[in-house]
């Protein structure tokens, strides 16, 4: 099997398991299920609130020139015309003229293997769309008969306080990005914080985009939760500033998050938009390939001068040692918490062949990022004496740790379940613990078991480093 289907079997193998094991449903599946939205289920939203927490923690918590906040989905319609999205953020669109299914054209030529940058122009695109147009087919009914290239707005329109039935001469949207609210928010953060440039403003918070042609799973999502920083800086720093944080990101997914170094690379973009000096994204080896993570970009002093431009408000911050004044350039890290949920599912799913023959699939999850830290149950569920045991230790852990208490089935059962879900250690409950007051332990990787007093499981599991 060549490497490609190897890959997509795979992704199609980790689709499927996210759904049977309770980490990602399909959004309104009982009503047939809405197209690229999903909703995190009990074991997958543990992953996410891990992910966010650390996020924060390293970004804001750990950091005495970062503050949060959390801006409204709903600004003012006027913010998306200062920011250029009711203008120009937009997807190449083309239609298949057979079945009348639209897509987008760049992703189109990405299956051909042509890049087709998102910065290109229409007439770009629509160029080398035409070049290619023997070798392209319509996914669905393989026509090669496809409508001119035009542009399609991303944002998603509302009717939220529109009375009047003028909804499309004067929408209103649901936001498309979160750094907007970072902008629109970085005066009253002056005015009411003790900050000082060079300072940040971090923001986590749900986005939406009308995608033309959401794939990839939970990959692209129209709706999705951003982790932003926009660093504010002085102008002859944000180059410096930049690099830093650079380093800053790399170092968070290697270091903080574990992830293999093998699996990411830095993509510096070439067709920058007229304001930015650079952009980089850190990429991850993904299953169906590498795809941007996150982006990282020196924005310039673009986003404050348009909004002082559309809000008649002075941006300028004045240093309050030199008496300078200047509008803050801004660098930027932005990432998706779907695509680092994802990242975590493409490091940790394994299989494995045991010595007799059996496999079994095991999440081999960080510990940090276990959705169960750990899993108690009675050898014999028909034993009451075992399942109070049982019971009584597993009330001691759980204020401590996630843990969860399952008597659903044989040992052997309840270990393969727990292997699936990524719990790193189970706790046995036996006849021996009630004679001599220990427990056995089984290592998930290993599946090595070792018996530990019951007194000394809270400092056996502080020991592994679990919180």
């Amino acid at each position: 099997m060549e490497a490609k289907e190897k890959d997509s079997e795979l992704f199609n193998k980790i689709i499927s398991f996210c759904k049977r094991r309770g980490f990602v449903y399909q959004s309104s599946e009982i009503y047939g299920g809405m197209s690229a939205i999903y909703d995190y289920g009990p074991y997958g939203v543990e992953v996410i609130n891990t992910i966010k927490a650390l996020w924060w923690k390293h970004t804001v918590q750990a950091r005495e020139d970062v503050v949060g906040v959390d801006s409204a989905i709903f600004m003012s319609p006027k913010v998306w015309v200062a920011s250029g999205h009711v203008a120009g953020f937009s997807d190449p669109l083309t239609e298949c003229k057979k079945c009348h299914l639209r897509f987008r054209a760049d992703h189109m030529l990405e299956e051909i293997g042509v890049q087709a940058d998102e910065k290109m122009s229409e007439e770009q695109i629509s160029e080398i769309f035409a070049q290619n147009r023997d070798k392209l087919k319509c996914p669905s009914c393989g026509s090669q008969d496809f409508t001119d290239i035009s542009k399609f707005n991303l944002l998603v329109k509302s009717n939220l306080g529109n009375f009047s039935g003028k909804w499309d001469s004067e929408p209103v949207y649901l936001r498309g990005e979160t750094c907007q609210g970072i902008y629109t928010n970085y005066l009253n953060i002056l005015n009411s914080m003790k900050v000082r440039v060079p300072f940040g403003i971090a923001q986590i918070g749900k986005a939406f985009r009308n995608e033309i042609t959401a794939r990839q799973f939970i990959f692209r999502t129209r709706e999705f939760e951003q982790m932003e920083l926009e660093y504010f800086t002085k102008p002859d720093e944000e180059m410096s500033e930049y690099e830093k944080l650079k380093e800053t990101r790399w170092k968070f997914y290697t270091e903080v998050m574990g992830i293999k170094e093998e699996n990411l690379k830095w993509y510096q973009h070439e067709n920058l938009v007229f304001y930015a000096k650079d952009a980089y994204d850190i990429l991850y080896k993904f299953p169906f390939g590498w795809n941007e993570l996150e982006g990282l970009h020196a924005r310039g002093d673009y986003d404050l001068s348009q909004h002082a431009k559309f809000s008649q408000k002075d941006m300028n911050y004045t240093d309050p040692m030199t008496g300078e004044k200047y509008v803050p350039h801004i660098v930027e890290a932005s990432s998706g918490v779907g695509r680092n949920f994802l990242m975590l599912l493409s490091e940790a799913y394994t299989e494995e062949k045991l010595e007799n023959g059996e496999q079994r699939i095991v999440m081999k999850f960080n510990p940090k990022f276990a959705p169960v830290k750990v899993a108690v149950f009675p050898l014999l569920r028909n034993k009451p004496e075992l399942v109070k045991a049982a019971k009584e230790i597993f009330n001691q852990l759980k204020m401590e740790y996630n843990c969860e208490y399952d008597n659903s089935g044989n040992i052997g059962k309840c270990y393969r379940r727990q292997d699936e879900i990524g719990t790193p250690y189970c706790v046995t409950v036996d006849f021996e613990t009630l004679e001599k007051g220990t427990v056995t332990v089984r290592d998930r990787d290993t599946m090595k078991q070792e018996r530990v007093a019951t007194t000394e499981l809270k400092q056996f599991f502080s020991d592994k480093g679990f919180r």
